[in-house]
């Protein structure tokens, strides 16, 4: 609930004049939030009409539709809608398509375990080169449903990847060739 609404609801009670005072608002701002309320109605009750369509709509597709189809679903129908305006209701009504990509998880944390001490401290640099090495994994999605990762090594002097002797430095051997 807003200042406004809260200041709408108890105007029978105190001065709208006393209610803005105490709620830290101009009174101008409350009458031009007044002013624009029945606009507001309106556009919310349009937007539950919609809501409604859309639910005709994902009920149809099996809730498989995101908002891009639901818009071109409802203009073959004959309604012209925006797409931005329909991801808005959807988002607003929770009504969401089937996501086709499986969300791979990497890594499970212990909560019991403690936590890694932060070496660098937040501070990635260096004052030459071959001091201090960061390092990054990434999981690579392949066609065929694997998820090997890279790992990087970095000189935080130069911020490139290393090819000094450092020991944990690796070529990627799994990357098929060009």
């Amino acid at each position: 609930m807003s200042r406004f609404e809260f200041g709408h609801d108890h105007r029978d009670a105190f001065e709208v004049k006393r209610l803005c005072e105490v709620l830290q608002v101009n009174r101008s701002s409350y009458y031009k939030w007044l002013s624009g309320l029945q606009t507001r109605r309106a556009r919310q009750r349009a937007d539950e009409r919609l809501a409604a369509k859309i639910r005709e709509v994902d009920a149809a597709s099996g809730g498989a539709y995101g908002s891009p189809r639901v818009t071109a679903e409802l203009k073959d129908k004959g309604l012209h809608v925006n797409e931005k305006r329909v991801a808005r209701v959807m988002r607003t009504f929770s009504i969401a398509g089937v996501r086709l990509r499986r969300r791979v998880r990497t890594t499970v944390s212990d909560p019991s375990a403690a936590l890694v001490p932060d070496l660098f401290r937040r501070d990635f640099t260096a004052p030459e080169p071959g001091i201090t090495y960061m390092g990054d994994i990434t999981y690579l999605p392949l066609e065929n449903g694997e998820f090997p990762y890279l790992a990087t090594v970095l000189d935080c002097f130069s911020r490139k990847a290393s090819a000094g002797p450092s020991p944990t430095t690796y070529a990627p051997t799994w990357l098929p060739t060009p």
